[in-house]
């Protein structure tokens, strides 16, 4: 199957890990990127020139490249009261044309000569607090769902800011990114939908998570929302 999406990439990010100020101490993270005017390498590890502060929860082959909707951009500098310069949210492909009700967990996208494939919603933490001095940015990200999303790298290629964004294969058709966020952070016990989301092609990490919730073990999210000193007092 091959089908125009009539997506695009607006822009193209990259950026090298440093310190970030975060409640009285430093996180290292690659959140402050800059775009890129030329066409950029991207590997099955993400972007040449791209780096990531915590390797453990950022990056690898599940992750290799954060897309990020411009269309979510205004919903957000309304809350934060601001005006948002592309990449606002640490993503390496801003886009236009994508969303999360329409983008399914296994969709196979080609964006100028590199082939991705959709693996899970982002999962916000406390770096974007961070990033902006925002102590609920990761909730506000949960509750209205404008999440973001990663792909994996089918086909190494250059992309560029203005190329066409084609879907070629839609392997699932239910199981898109706003399904899978419902689950995530929302209704945690819909075990039947959890299990019809345990596509192949399901990141990693939330494939463990929702296997866990089958066995019966919910999450505590604190730490990925608050950091380890937890929620603000």
């Amino acid at each position: 199957m091959e089908a125009r999406s009539g997506a695009r990439v607006l822009t193209v990010s990259a950026g090298t890990a440093g310190d970030l100020p975060y409640r009285g101490r430093t996180i290292r993270s690659a959140f402050a990127k800059k775009p890129i005017d030329a066409p950029v390498m991207v590997t099955a590890l993400g972007l040449a020139g791209d780096e990531q502060g915590d390797r453990v929860k950022h990056g690898g082959p599940d992750k290799a490249v954060c897309v990020f909707p411009s269309e979510h951009y205004r919903h957000y500098e309304r809350l934060l009261g601001r005006r948002l310069d592309r990449p606002a949210f640490g993503e390496n492909l801003t886009t236009s044309g994508l969303d999360e009700h329409e983008v399914c967990i296994g969709d196979v996208l080609r964006a100028g000569g590199a082939v991705l494939q959709v693996s899970l919603p982002r999962n916000p933490c406390y770096r974007l607090a961070a990033r902006y001095g925002a102590g609920e940015l990761p909730l506000w990200f949960e509750r209205c769902g404008r999440t973001g999303f990663y792909t994996r790298v089918l086909q190494e290629g250059r992309v560029r800011a203005g190329d066409r964004i084609d879907l070629i294969d839609r392997l699932h058709p239910s199981a898109t990114l706003a399904e899978a966020n419902r689950l995530m952070h929302h209704d945690k016990r819909d075990l039947p939908a959890i299990r019809a989301l345990l596509v192949p092609e399901l990141g990693h990490n939330w494939r463990r998570t929702f296997e866990n919730r089958l066995g019966g073990t919910i999450e505590d999210p604190t730490r990925r929302r608050f950091g380890p000193a937890g929620p603000p007092s």
